[in-house]
């Protein structure tokens, strides 16, 4: 698969955001791999000026919405820096037959690195306005209702979801009003 031929267009405008794990694979059924990504968006937050307005892990993809005067960088260093660690995590951990199906997928992709873990692009979509940002929350917590994993959205618990209705989530976000 190549580029995505979404891009950010604005990014300094916030952008709904989709990041799917090559072949689709259920990595973040493991709540480590869960915690990286947790930890890199709460770092990005702290140092990078991330706005994080939303956001929500399922087993082989997560969707969010986010601003920064650079997204397009914060976006680059979070899959980078995410795709280092839960691989360095799965070799210590001796995973090989996940290891071994990253290592497949970078064939079709990349030269210069053993594995690919995220695939390529990360679907982009500016949001134009108030109703767009609402529906777009909206989408993200309740994709696990949607799906019969949970009855209500802040029951999942890797979504800003509880940050909007219960008022405190796994990490900090900026809130939309």
């Amino acid at each position: 698969m190549g580029r995505s031929r979404y891009i950010i267009t604005e990014p300094d405008k916030p952008h709904f955001l989709t990041c799917t794990i090559v072949e689709w694979l259920p990595i973040f059924t493991r709540p480590d791999a869960v915690n990286i990504l947790l930890d890199c968006w709460a770092f990005q937050r702290k140092h990078s000026g991330l706005k994080l307005y939303g956001y929500i892990i399922l087993e082989n993809h997560l969707h969010f919405i986010a601003q920064a005067e650079r997204l397009d960088k914060c976006v680059s260093q979070f899959k980078s820096y995410t795709a280092r660690k839960i691989i360095d995590d799965f070799k210590d951990r001796k995973i090989e037959s996940i290891l071994q199906r990253l290592a497949f997928a970078k064939k079709a992709h990349k030269k210069d690195r053993e594995y690919q873990f995220w695939q390529e692009g990360s679907h982009a979509e500016l949001i134009l306005n108030e109703d767009m940002m609402r529906q777009k929350l909206d989408y993200i917590h309740g994709n696990p209702v949607k799906r019969g994993y949970v009855n209500k959205a802040e029951h999942w618990r890797y979504s800003s979801a509880s940050n909007y209705f219960e008022g405190e989530g796994l990490i900090d976000i900026d809130r939309w009003v």
